[in-house]
This record gives structure tokens, sequence and C-alpha cells, in this order.
């Protein structure tokens, strides 16, 4: 009985949705050998610089679980900068149902938190959202 309950929850698949910007990343997460996948490809060939991989895999360096769970990750929106954020809050989230004492970790990193910072509208008559045309005089 007690084998069954040990292979039950390794078995089980947690799964989340993180965003930032305009980006929206599906987390699938399982116990596994740490292969991670975003898009269906390599996770080092989808994010090529060094500072996004950093940044998506935050909360798994802050829970102290890296190369524990074998990841599926689909991104969509925004650009690299967006999508990384987007997938470390959608792994954030995903740990917490793993594991809800991780809590207090996750949230002192403010990785539990959505950054609400969106791109603000263009304006009528003006070149950009803030930008004025120049002022002439004469």
């Amino acid at each position: 009985m007690e084998e069954a309950k040990v292979l039950e929850t390794e078995a089980k698949e947690f799964v989340s949705v993180g965003r930032r910007k305009s980006a929206v990343a599906r987390v699938r997460m399982k116990p596994g050998a740490g292969r991670i996948r975003v898009n269906g490809r390599d996770f080092e060939t989808y994010f090529p610089v060094e500072t996004y991989r950093v940044t998506a895999l935050q909360p798994l360096v802050a829970a102290n679980l890296e190369g524990k769970f074998d990841i599926r990750v689909n991104v969509a929106g925004g650009g690299l900068s967006g999508q990384a954020d987007a997938v470390r809050h959608g792994i954030a989230r995903a740990l917490l149902q793993y594991d809800p004492s991780l809590r207090p970790a996750l949230k002192e990193r403010g990785l539990l938190t959505r950054d609400p910072r969106e791109k603000e509208r263009k304006k009528p008559g003006q070149p950009g959202a803030r930008k004025r045309f120049q002022y002439s005089k004469r």
C-alpha cells in the first residue's frame, strides 16, 4: 500500500500558468531527471542568453530543487525577456502545488507576485505613449 502511494505522487503532474507583460507560459512539471523543454525545443536553445536562463530557473534555485523535475513549457506572446519572466512565474506556482511549505522561500524572493507592468497605449496626437511632438513657437 505504501509503495502505491509513492508511485501515485511521483506520477502526478503539476500544471500552472505564469504571466509577464504580454507573455503567457503554461508550465507542466513532474518529478524526473531535470529535463526542460520550451515549445518543444531544448531550454538552452530556446533561451540562448544566460540571463534569461538564470531568471527562468530562479524558483528551482530558491527551493533548492534544481534537476529534480522534468518541465515542459508552452510560452507565447511578448519577447524573450517577458517569456523568461512568465516561465519563472509559472514554475514558482507549480512548485507551490508540489509543496505548499515552499511559499515563504518563494514569496521572500518575490517569485509568486505577477509583475503588473504592461505597455502603455499610444495616445492620439502624439508619437508614443508619453513622448510629445517638438513644440515650435514660430
